[in-house]
Formats: structure tokens, C-alpha cells, sequence
């Protein structure tokens, strides 16, 4: 009796064995089989955006006055940080060609400029640079300054930006500055943001 027992409780633990050896494959598939649906699902388009994203960007994109914000540090060699903090009417003509005015502050704790603080400041005028638009709407930017008196060459600033808003925005970051007098550039972490002016444009 003992051995019919022991057999049957035998048996019976096999065939649950059995049977869930048979239905764990079948949820791991399904699983497996949701899951590589949901990536291709939520993966597909943003591979297909990357690999031709186009959103009708051009220099076209980026024309008329924007008025900017700017703001920043140069570091510097000697560990001493210059911040910047200025304003800027940038004229964008549609072909990759920009006209502008600015007026940068500058401060370096501790130091004080040649000549003191400048008591009649006054906006840089007939400054030019250029541009170019990507069709996803970055872009890159090269402002040339003019060299100041008794300098063989004038400041040079490139830029990486981003337009929004159908271009009515631009969002910029200065990938490098060279100063006037030199060809090296130097650390900077500068930023600037502008905005379209006149209604409707």
C-alpha cells in the first residue's frame, strides 16, 4: 500500500513537473516576443527620423533682425575667469551672410582694465560673420571681428546653434574663440539665445 502511494504521489508530481515545463517556454516566448514588438514599435521611427531627418531648414530659414542674449566665462591659463554677459542685433540676410551690433561687458574679479571702467560705453557696429543651415535645423556661424589699433588680427568666434519656433528662435553655443592678436583659441563657456523681432515675421 505504502509503494502505491509512494508511487502515485511520484506520478503526480511528474506530470505537474511536466506541465509546467511545457506552459514556462510558451510565457517566455510570449514575453520575449511582446517586448522585441514594442522596441521595433517604439525604435522604428526614431531610427528612420535619424537616419533622414529633414525638417525644411535652410539659410532661407534664418533671415531678418534678432535681438540676443549673451552669456559666458573665459578661462583662462592662469586660472583666472573672465565673465562675459552682452547684447547683440544680429541681421540674418537668407544666403548665409550676417551684419551686426553688440555690446559685450566683461569682468574679472580682481582686476581692474587699463584706463579704469569705461564710463561712455558704446555698441560695436559694422561687425560680419556667416552662417550656414542644416535641413534638421542646426547650424554653424563664424563671426570676424575687426583687429583693435596696433593689433595684426582681430577676434574670431565660431558657433554651433539650433533654430525653433519655424526659426523665429536661435539657441547658440561659441564652439571656440580665438582673441584678437592670436591664433589659439582659449577655454570659453558661452552661450546665447535671440529672438525675432517685429510681429508676424
Amino acid at each position: 500500500m505504502l509503494r502505491k502511494t509512494g508511487r502515485l504521489a511520484r506520478f503526480h508530481l511528474l506530470q505537474r513537473e511536466y506541465k509546467l515545463g511545457r506552459r514556462i517556454p510558451v510565457k517566455k516566448h510570449a514575453t520575449l516576443s511582446f517586448l522585441l514588438l514594442g522596441l521595433v514599435l517604439l525604435g522604428g521611427p526614431r531610427l528612420n527620423a535619424q537616419a533622414g531627418d529633414d525638417d525644411g531648414c535652410s539659410n532661407a530659414t534664418l533671415k531678418g533682425d534678432y535681438a540676443f542674449t549673451i552669456s559666458g566665462e573665459i578661462l583662462h591659463s592662469d586660472g583666472t575667469i573672465d565673465y562675459r554677459s552682452g547684447i547683440a542685433v544680429r541681421n540674418f540676410d537668407g544666403n548665409g551672410n550676417i551684419t551686426f551690433i553688440d555690446f559685450v561687458a566683461s569682468l574679472r574679479p580682481g582686476f581692474v582694465p587699463p584706463g579704469g571702467i569705461n564710463l561712455s560705453p558704446a555698441f560695436r557696429t559694422g561687425l560680419t560673420g556667416t552662417y550656414h543651415v542644416n535641413p534638421d535645423c542646426t547650424g554653424t556661424a563664424e563671426e570676424d571681428f575687426p583687429p583693435p589699433q596696433g593689433v595684426s588680427s582681430g577676434q574670431v568666434i565660431k558657433l554651433m546653434f539650433l533654430l525653433s519656433d519655424h526659426g523665429r528662435e536661435i539657441h547658440e553655443v561659441v564652439a571656440s574663440l580665438v582673441p584678437a592678436g592670436s591664433q589659439t583659441p582659449v577655454p570659453v563657456l558661452i552661450h546665447a539665445d535671440g529672438t525675432k523681432l517685429g510681429m508676424g515675421n
